[in-house]
């Protein structure tokens, strides 16, 4: 799994920060956390193609997550694209779409399929599960996560011993399938271990601090949260329904999170390492985004 982050400004563009945009490759897929302004080029600096971009998660629409989407869709289009691209978003994704396709006279002539989502699970394989959770923020909002799925280590010598014959019923019971062996039936967990906790991404949109946050980040490999405000600007933080570095460390130890990564900051702060010095008061395995910053797990 690797994490590239494209833009990690809040609302405003510096000389080094573009808006908000990060890229998760992982599972043979690329995926892409909100959209910006200028998240096509950064792509390009990033060495990441877009048209490898499979999925687009969108925690909200405000300017800064979105303004980037529409000419990315339309470069893609321009590179005749043809794969299926799914864009997931919450309530009012409908109508971001209907004013996408009207924007302009550029054709979209690619399949797109646009989800509306709230809290739930998106999807679910063998090898991955991804959700989403609604958090506080002055529009509806949702953050998400990517949480890597293990199997329980197989016992070979434990399987030969209960008569099973390397080759497929070694898979099959793996897969926790029942086998029969000389009319014995041996049963997955007679071969399995425990349980396996596998890497799980969590990113937190905009929010105020919150205790489905708290919850939905539980046992983070890593915890990507935003950080707009230092805690001497707390009053801005709760006028604008944002967090502190320090709210963003409370969230990361309470939801016992391996490691922060603070994010989306305001261009007030041109010293962005006091937010870091605030937040590891509290939480001390915290570091600070910055555009193209690469995390590979």
């Amino acid at each position: 799994m690797e994490i590239i982050f494209l833009g990690t400004s809040s609302a405003v563009h510096s000389y080094t920060r573009n808006h908000p945009a990060i890229i998760l490759k992982a599972f043979g897929e690329t995926m892409l956390f909100d959209c910006g302004e200028g998240t096509q080029r950064q792509l390009i600096f990033a060495k990441v193609s877009p048209m490898k971009i499979s999925k687009i998660f969108l925690s909200h629409y405000h300017g800064d997550h979105i303004l980037g989407l529409p000419g990315l869709l339309q470069s893609m289009n321009f590179r005749e694209r043809e794969k299926k691209l799914t864009i997931y978003g919450p309530k009012g994704l409908y109508d971001l779409k209907d004013s996408l396709f009207k924007l302009g006279y550029s054709k979209i002539e690619f399949p797109i399929e646009f989800i509306e989502i709230g809290s739930q699970t998106i999807e679910s394989d063998e090898d991955y599960i991804i959700k989403s959770q609604h958090v506080n923020h002055n529009v509806p909002c949702l953050a998400y996560s990517v949480e890597e799925l293990k199997k329980p280590r197989f016992n070979r010598e434990k399987a030969i011993e209960l008569g099973v014959p390397v080759g497929p019923d070694f898979g099959r019971l793996h897969n926790g399938e029942e086998v029969e062996i000389d009319g014995k039936i041996i049963k997955p967990e007679q071969v399995l271990g425990p349980p396996r906790k596998g890497n799980k991404i969590t990113y937190s949109g905009d929010t105020t601090p919150c205790s489905e946050m708290v919850d939905f980040a539980k046992d983070s490999t890593i915890l990507i949260h935003e950080s707009t405000y230092m805690s001497e600007d707390a009053d801005k933080a709760v006028e604008n329904f944002h967090s502190t570095s320090a709210d963003a460390a409370k969230i990361a130890k309470d939801s016992n999170s391996k490691e922060l990564i603070l994010t989306h900051f305001s261009t007030r702060y041109t010293q962005t390492d006091r937010l870091l010095k605030e937040a590891k008061e509290i939480f001390e395995n915290t570091k600070l985004a910055k555009d193209f910053m690469k995390i590979d797990i």
